[in-house]
C-alpha cells in the first residue's frame, strides 16, 4: 500500500500546513482515542499550535503513548544533577549530532524558555565546547555526545566524571535514556522527513510583545511544546 494511502502526511487540526510533515499519514485529531484528543488539545491550547510530532505520531496510536510518557518521565522533572533546563540542552547537542534538524530546532525553542537565554541554545547546537557553560554541563554533554556519536567509546571512567560533578546515579542515568530516547526521535524525524513548525524558530528569541498578535501563550506554557 502507498505511504499516502491513508491520510496526505498533512496536518489537520484547525489549519493545514502547505507541506505535508510526514511521509506516513496523518491522523485528523478528531480521530483520536480520547486521552491523546487530551493531550493533544491542552499542548495546543498551551502553545498556540500543534508541534508536528504529535500530528506524525498520533496514526499509531500505542507508540504514541508510549513516546509521550517515556519523554515526561525524563524531561518534565528538575533534579539535583539535571535541571529541566539541562534536559532540553542534552536533546540539542545530541540532535545537533545526529542532524536532527526537527529536534534541534524545537527543543532549541523549549531550550530558550527553560534557560531564559535567548542565544545558548543556539551555541549548543553548533559548538557545544565553546558555549558558555558550566563545566558540570561541559562534561554532561561531553558524555552524551560521545553516546550519541559513539556509543562504544563511552567507559565507566566517562560516568564516573559525570558523579565527580554533583551528579546522582539517577542524574547520570538520565542522560543515558534522555540521549537515548531522542537518538529514536532523530532517527524517526529522519526516516519519516517530520519538518519542525514555524511558530518554534521565534520561541524564546523575541520579546512576547513583538510576537503576533493572535500568539497570545505564556512562554512558561509552551515549554513542553517540542517533545
Amino acid at each position: 500500500m502507498p505511504l499516502d494511502a491513508i491520510g496526505d502526511g498533512r496536518c489537520e487540526s484547525g489549519t493545514v500546513t502547505e507541506t505535508p510533515i510526514s511521509r506516513f499519514p496523518v491522523r485528523p485529531t478528531g480521530d483520536l482515542p480520547a486521552d491523546l484528543a487530551e493531550r493533544f488539545a491542552d499542548v495546543e491550547e498551551r502553545s498556540g499550535f500543534l508541534p508536528n510530532i504529535f500530528a506524525a505520531l498520533a496514526w499509531r496510536h500505542e507508540e504514541a503513548r508510549a513516546f509521550f510518557a517515556m519523554h515526561d518521565a525524563l524531561m518534565d522533572k528538575d533534579t539535583p544533577g539535571l535541571s529541566k533546563a539541562d534536559r532540553e540542552l542534552i536533546v540539542v547537542a545530541t540532535s545537533a549530532v545526529n542532524d536532527c534538524l526537527y529536534c534541534v530546532v524545537a527543543h532549541g525553542a523549549v531550550a530558550r524558555i527553560r534557560t531564559r537565554d535567548p542565544y545558548l541554545a543556539d551555541q549548543v547546537a553548533v559548538d557545544w565546547r565553546k558555549a558558555p557553560l558550566s563545566p558540570r554541563m561541559h562534561a554532561v554533554l561531553g558524555v552524551a555526545t560521545r553516546l550519541a556519536a559513539d556509543p562504544a567509546a563511552v567507559t565507566e571512567q566517562d560516568l564516573a566524571e559525570l558523579a565527580g560533578h554533583g551528579l546522582t546515579r539517577d542524574d547520570v542515568w538520565d542522560v543515558g535514556m534522555i540521549t537515548s530516547l531522542f537518538a529514536l526521535s532523530n532517527r524517526l524525524a529522519h526516516f519519516a522527513a517530520i519538518s519542525p513548525n514555524a511558530e518554534f524558530y521565534l520561541m524564546g528569541r523575541v520579546p512576547r510583545s513583538a510576537a503576533p498578535v493572535d500568539d497570545a501563550a505564556p512562554e512558561a506554557d509552551r515549554s513542553r511544546a517540542a517533545t
